[in-house]
């Protein structure tokens, strides 16, 4: 059925219909619902049923079980906060619709630049927003207007992706840079006491918090004099304050096995994120640099969520292979670095993921050069 409506209007948006200018956007919704027809004509040596398209929603569906806990995690905290019990259904419909118009905002502006975009240049929409669109809302604080979130999200699009030609092209993930914006052009709304729920609730729903409420994400309060972690329990299953994907280890792990287990992302790159992360934690542990241990610096924060959804992005991560180890490992040192190191910045991914960007292709070309190196010296040998 979907098929047949599509061939019907498909004359109206080819060259000499009356909505052919509008041919970018009925190329991006066919090649969205159905599986395209068109095969390539000559030169292709290899066939493969995996595309962008399909590789988008994998992901997608990896990021469901954090989104889901995210949105149950919102209710529980706002609940726990102003001292009311509430059902599942209730804790869970309060986050959903406290999320939910996050992740139509960032779709919206999103994909309303690509199209306009795409239709600018004449080319087909491509998928890659579909991930982003989603990955933003999740790795930002519930309580960030939506203002904010569109500023961001345009931001994001235009100059760190169709500035660099577009999927595929940009050399930074534009969900980390959504989340950069915030945090440099808006820290009051990114960390601190603002960072999770306060009196000035989200959307205005449910019951006034109360007046003394503050409550920073664990991190945040690791300068303080008295420092209150939640228990490992809280931190695996993910009950504790944070952004709205990045609390629950559990959620996460589930998508990390959907990613391996579809091929989509690398075991290398993200195995080598914990143990950088976890060989580092440890050392400033025993030296007495930092109060948590190993384990809950790896739980808290960003830490799982960025190994495994952001390091491990195809485009903007290292592509060879021993070069994954190397910039996975450096993602995770570098993160906890700047968490014990610099007190301004509590979380460390955001930053850590970035400065790893930039370098992978350095990374890369010292791999591809050693093993050239290696092949010449085998070929004067022989």
């Amino acid at each position: 059925m979907i098929k047949k409506f599509f061939d019907k209007i498909r004359p109206s948006f080819e060259a000499g219909g009356k909505l052919h200018s509008l041919h970018s956007v009925f190329e991006g919704m066919e090649s969205f619902l159905l599986v395209s027809n068109r095969t390539s004509g000559t030169g292709v040596s290899i066939h493969d049923a995996i595309d962008s398209k399909r590789i988008m929603s994998f992901v997608v569906i990896a990021l469901l079980p954090a989104m889901l806990f995210g949105m149950y995690n919102v209710g529980y905290q706002h609940y726990q906060a102003a001292g009311l019990d509430g059902t599942f259904w209730q804790l869970f419909g309060y986050g959903f619709l406290a999320v939910l118009p996050k992740i139509i905002v960032s779709y919206v502006v999103g994909l309303g630049i690509e199209f306009v975009v795409a239709q600018w240049k004449g080319e087909e929409i491509q998928e890659g927003y579909l991930v982003t669109g989603l990955l933003v809302p999740l790795i930002i604080p519930v309580t960030t207007p939506l203002w904010m979130l569109a500023l961001a999200v345009a931001f994001s699009v235009i100059f760190a992706k169709e500035i660099y030609g577009g999927t595929g092209m940009n050399i930074f993930n534009p969900a980390i840079v959504a989340r950069a914006f915030l945090f440099f052009a808006y820290p009051n709304q990114m960390s601190g006491e603002n960072v999770w729920l306060s009196k000035d609730s989200i959307l205005g729903l449910g019951a006034d918090l109360p007046d003394t409420f503050t409550m920073a994400t664990p991190l945040g309060s690791l300068n303080a004099e008295t420092l209150h972690l939640p228990s490992l329990q809280d931190m695996v299953v993910g009950l504790i304050p944070g952004s709205v994907g990045e609390t629950s280890v559990i959620a996460i792990a589930i998508g990390a096995v959907i990613l391996l287990w579809t091929g989509i992302a690398s075991w290398r790159t993200m195995l080598s994120v914990f143990v950088g992360g976890g060989l580092v934690a440890a050392l400033f542990h025993a030296t007495g640099q930092t109060p948590l241990t190993w384990y809950e610096h790896l739980f808290l924060g960003g830490f799982c969520f960025g190994a495994v959804f952001m390091a491990t992005d195809p485009v903007t991560s290292a592509r060879t292979e021993k070069g994954k180890y190397v910039y996975g490992f450096c993602i995770g040192a570098v993160a906890i670095l700047i968490r014990v190191a610099n007190p301004g910045y509590p979380e460390g991914m955001m930053l850590a993921i970035l400065l790893m960007n930039a370098l992978a292709p350095l990374i890369d070309y010292c791999f591809v050069q050693r093993n050239i190196s290696k092949r010449a010296k085998r070929a004067i040998h022989k």
